[in-house]
């Protein structure tokens, strides 16, 4: 019964992952059709991550009242409504009217679920839920391609998802039972990953009886300044990379707009298997040397892509993607080691907030910066962010671990 909840959580985080690469993957069609300078990107994302923000902060208290198994299904229910709704749009307004449940229903989910399997799973598990979210970030790119090269109809890429959503949701809505049932199980032994027989109470999905550790307090423990601004670099790369990618291979490398979107896709692609591939090393090399080398290659791939080497650039994309992988998992797995179990709930929902900050701010800032400046600066945006969120977690790593007694839970 543990093994089929764990298998439904790998199915939450595909949800996750499917609506995410669309708006960025056919962007340079879509901002023509609609009529809108190409920045204006940067808008439709901005809506969509403070909507994020918003119920990602509300998802502890909505998770303790409602269960994680009803949070999940009505976020990915309204994830569906918004990219069905998405299909329909033939103004740029009406995508950002859509643009609210998707952020909505994007991250009531987020903090309790990443919270709960640090908490109770190993680093594998960690990398192979996001290398799962990554499954779905990668489906929607060639979907979206496809739907280009066909005939230019970017909205009936937008409805096959929504339709993918819609089946998911059905899914979830028949596995609600089973939450339950494992809720109001509590056997003192586990699945062999789970630490303990708390992790048996999936509803509570996070740990939520431990008491409330505020803002001004968290910011004061060591380090978490450091980890949060390590985060946001790292959530702001991997956006603009998802967002731009395929408009910079379109308006600086001269490529037609399907080649483009199968390009874009490479980052994913590359997020996606290295995600599967760390599963099976991570919990041997650890969080922090995923991290660093995680950074580090990200660095590198930006690197490539910023030389004039035509269709090869695309390689230093799919590099970026590989570096990329393991950061967010390892970063989420190791905030009750490095602060202690009893702030992890706190700290992870900071961090997500952060996360959610850097995928607000940072990608349209970089369409702003780029309408003046040109595209051409992407791989140097990204280089910056990479190299900012080395300096920060080294500056983490310097620092003891399990700091848990230096706030108390209030």
């Amino acid at each position: 019964m543990y093994l089929l909840l764990l298998a439904i959580i790998y199915l939450a985080f595909i949800s996750l992952g499917l609506p995410d690469s669309l708006v960025g993957a056919g962007w340079p069609v879509m901002h023509e059709d609609l009529g809108v300078p190409v920045s204006f990107a940067g808008g439709v994302t901005f809506i969509i991550a403070v909507g994020t923000i918003v119920s990602s902060l509300a998802s502890e208290r909505l998770t303790r009242r409602f269960g994680a198994g009803l949070v999940t299904t009505v976020s990915v229910v309204l994830t569906a409504v918004a990219l069905l709704g998405f299909s329909t749009a033939s103004q740029f307004w009406m995508l950002c009217l859509w643009a609210v449940p998707y952020g909505l229903g994007a991250g009531a989910v987020d903090a309790a679920l990443n919270n709960y399997v640090a908490l109770h799973y190993t680093a594998r598990h960690m990398n192979w839920l996001h290398s799962f979210w990554g499954v779905g970030a990668s489906i929607s790119p060639f979907v979206m391609s496809l739907a280009l090269s066909a005939d230019g109809n970017w909205p009936a890429a937008y409805r096959t998802i929504g339709l993918l959503q819609v089946g998911l949701a059905a899914v979830l809505l028949a596995s609600l039972p089973l939450w339950q049932r494992v809720a109001a199980a509590s056997p003192g032994e586990s699945t062999g990953e789970a630490a303990s027989s708390e992790a048996t109470a999936a509803d509570g999905a996070a740990g939520s009886a431990r008491g409330h550790v505020s803002l001004r307090t968290a910011l004061r423990i060591p380090g978490v300044p450091s980890v949060l601004l390590a985060f946001f670099a790292y959530c702001a790369f991997e956006q603009t990379a998802m967002l731009w990618g395929a408009t910079f291979f379109v308006s600086d490398r001269g490529f037609d707009a399907s080649t483009a979107a199968s390009f874009g896709a490479l980052f994913i692609l590359g997020l996606t298997a290295g995600r599967f591939l760390c599963g099976f090393f991570a919990d041997r090399v650890g969080d922090r040397q995923l991290i660093r080398g995680g950074f580090l290659l990200g660095a590198v791939g930006a690197t490539i892509v910023a030389l004039p080497l035509g269709q090869v650039s695309f390689v230093g994309f799919a590099l970026a993607g590989i570096g990329a992988a393991p950061v967010y998992p390892a970063v989420i797995h190791s905030t009750p080691a490095n602060f202690g179990r009893a702030n992890s709930q706190a700290i992870i929902g900071i961090q997500m907030a952060a996360a959610y900050t850097g995928t607000t701010i940072m990608p349209p800032l970089f369409g702003l910066i780029s309408g003046r400046v040109g595209l051409w600066l992407l791989p140097f945006y990204l280089l910056a962010l990479a190299l900012l969120g080395l300096v920060m977690t080294e500056r983490l790593n310097r620092l003891p671990r399990g700091r848990s007694e230096v706030a108390k839970p209030r």
